[in-house]
């Protein structure tokens, strides 16, 4: 219960913090607009702060704002599968993902440490620290399909569809 709890309060403080870069980066695409077209004068900051922001934002919610019910995937198949079946596809497909992602671990690490060497043309910000969110990605992703693949094996289809309740969403 209490870890629950925190769960969820975890969860609205990642969905804050997304919110907030989202809001920054557009006052800051505003910016960008109202400098080059109103006084014919670009900023540069305000385009490169657009972009790390937009990396950041897509690698921040789906580490940690988006649900893996919410997630965009192909169901056509593991829909009509039965229970065991798609249990069984859930079971292939966490462990193809966690080894993917773990052979991508170490060289990705090896990479952002290596771009300490260079720095963001006008916010003058280390590359490490602007690509340090995709290693928080990659752990989280990792986490997520080591419980993923924990509770397909247990048994449980935490991803069990409702075929009758899908919708398009419009």
């Amino acid at each position: 219960m209490l870890l629950r709890q925190a769960g969820a309060w975890l969860h609205r403080r990642a969905e804050n913090i997304a919110a907030g870069m989202l809001a920054v980066m557009f006052v800051a695409f505003l910016v960008q607009i109202v400098f080059r077209y109103f006084f014919n004068f670009p900023v540069g900051w305000a385009s490169e702060l657009t972009v790390v922001l937009w990396l950041w934002l897509v690698l921040w919610g789906a580490s940690f704002v988006v649900k893996e019910s919410e997630e965009i995937r192909f169901d056509l198949l593991s829909g009509a599968a039965g229970r065991r079946t798609r249990i069984a596809m859930g079971i292939v497909t966490a462990v193809a993902l966690l080894v993917l992602y773990s052979a991508a671990f170490k060289p990705s690490l090896d990479y952002v440490t290596f771009m300490k060497v260079e720095k963001s043309s006008y916010l003058k910000i280390r590359m490490d620290w602007l690509y340090s969110i995709f290693i928080v990605f990659l752990v989280a992703i990792l986490a997520r399909y080591l419980w993923l693949l924990w509770q397909l094996v247990r048994g449980r289809d935490p991803l069990e569809s409702d075929i009758t309740k899908a919708t398009s969403g419009l």
